[in-house]
């Protein structure tokens, strides 16, 4: 895999999200590798739980903009179906992080910025660095990240994630941990993977079995809806990226300069 690293350690797997140059930005290439790498770590044995991080300053910096506008110049008539293509990916790496019954944390430090965020959130705890910035700013760019608002509402609550989703504007880690989207306060950069690998040994103690059953009823039954709000608002981002405010977002993204709505 050319995007994401995994290594194991006592019975604790980590995929580290190695794109640094592009801070984490999600390519189709980096989700699939994702992917494969979940599969991995689902199917060996001796991994009882995983930490998710990443290599370089963020942990991920959400789609990739210049995919979109490559989608962008496209013919017409094939663009919609790689919008389509493109966030279905998102909408199924997501859903295979909640649906792996191994435990997961994401150690972040740095931005998680909207489909960034969205994996994190996926991820059953999340640990932070003083130095992590969570956001679901899609608004700004002209986009809906509505698997982002699905996850937030669903972890959280629906006033946080309105005012993230709409605003656009990020919290930070203290933040974050006080309206209980952390496990526990946030903590140096060099400690994140260590405080995130304990979290993950925690989570392995118990029954593999009543632990994959109770992640199962967490994600599952509580969330009876969640899968369903993930596929639908995939598709809904994947409409919103034919818009012409999407089209402007993503250039001015791209060009470094502000959007004219």
């Amino acid at each position: 895999m050319q995007h994401i690293d995994v290594k194991i350690h006592d019975r604790v797997a980590t995929l580290l999200i190695d794109r640094p140059d592009k801070h984490g930005a999600l390519s189709p290439g980096l989700l699939t590798d994702l992917r494969q790498a979940i599969s991995d770590v689902h199917q060996e044995k001796r991994v009882r739980s995983v930490v998710l991080t990443a290599h370089g300053e963020s942990f991920c910096s959400g789609v990739d903009m210049h995919v979109l506008k490559a989608i962008r110049e496209l013919p017409d008539r094939e663009q919609l179906q790689q919008w389509f293509e493109y966030w279905r990916q998102l909408a199924e790496t997501c859903e295979e992080l909640l649906r792996l019954p191994k435990p997961i944390v994401a150690a972040v430090d740095g931005p998680a910025l909207g489909a960034g965020f969205a994996i994190a959130l996926a991820c059953d705890m999340i640990v932070a660095s003083n130095q992590a910035v969570f956001s679901a700013g899609a608004v700004r760019h002209g986009l809906v990240g509505g698997i982002t608002t699905a996850l937030l509402a669903f972890r959280i609550h629906t006033s946080l994630a309105a005012r993230m989703s709409l605003t656009g504007n990020p919290i930070g880690a203290d933040e974050a941990f006080g309206v209980g989207l952390l496990v526990q306060p946030p903590v140096t950069s060099e400690q994140v993977w260590v405080t995130a690998r304990h979290f993950a040994q925690e989570a392995s103690v118990g029954s593999p079995q009543a632990i994959q059953a109770t992640k199962r009823l967490i994600n599952e039954s509580v969330g009876e809806l969640l899968l369903t709000q993930i596929s639908a608002a995939a598709a809904d981002s994947a409409t919103a990226c034919t818009t012409e405010s999407a089209s402007e977002g993503i250039e001015a993204f791209v060009n470094k300069v502000k959007p004219q709505w």
